[in-house]
């Protein structure tokens, strides 16, 4: 970029600067949101409380009919394939 189109945008620069750090926080908050981690981990202890005796059948079954969903979305989010 030349001298004169950096002194012309100079007054963008606070604009710009403003746009990377929101493009960065969206960028992590994708990356939190398509982890599958918490949702396999969810799915785990989901699994504990049934075998435990905590939830009933039909509790368990309906949560976890939600978490694959979820961990169905994430794959296909990772897959590149548009939102469902």
């Amino acid at each position: 970029m030349g001298l004169l189109s950096q002194l012309l945008t100079f007054p963008l620069a606070p604009v710009r600067g403003v746009g990377w750090v929101v493009d960065r926080v969206v960028e992590a908050a994708e990356r939190e949101y398509y982890d599958p981690e918490p949702i396999e981990r969810e799915l785990a202890a989901l699994e504990r409380s049934l075998l435990d005796g905590r939830i009933e059948q039909a509790d368990f079954d309906e949560r976890e009919d939600q978490l694959l969903d979820r961990l169905e979305e994430i794959a296909a989010y990772r897959r590149g394939d548009p939102a469902s």
